[in-house]
């Protein structure tokens, strides 16, 4: 199910960052058909799509992104 939280979303990215490796912005990927987030920006009403990229182990190895505008 996603989670919606209302966060300056560029803030929210540079978080993650800081603790993935790896961050993509890939627009039509598949992990985004049903995010883990959405981030609102609740001053500039900008949405952005956050999903969590996992190898069969289980095993964390990056966010994928997309702004909605």
């Amino acid at each position: 199910m996603t989670t919606v939280i209302r966060k300056d979303a560029e803030r929210f990215l540079r978080e993650l960052r800081a603790h993935y490796g790896d961050a993509w912005r890939m627009p039509r990927s598949n992990y985004l058909s049903k995010p883990d987030f959405v981030v609102i920006d609740p001053k500039s009403g900008k949405k952005t799509k956050v999903s969590f990229v996992s190898l069969d182990d289980g095993e964390v190895v990056g966010v994928v992104y997309d702004d909605l505008g």
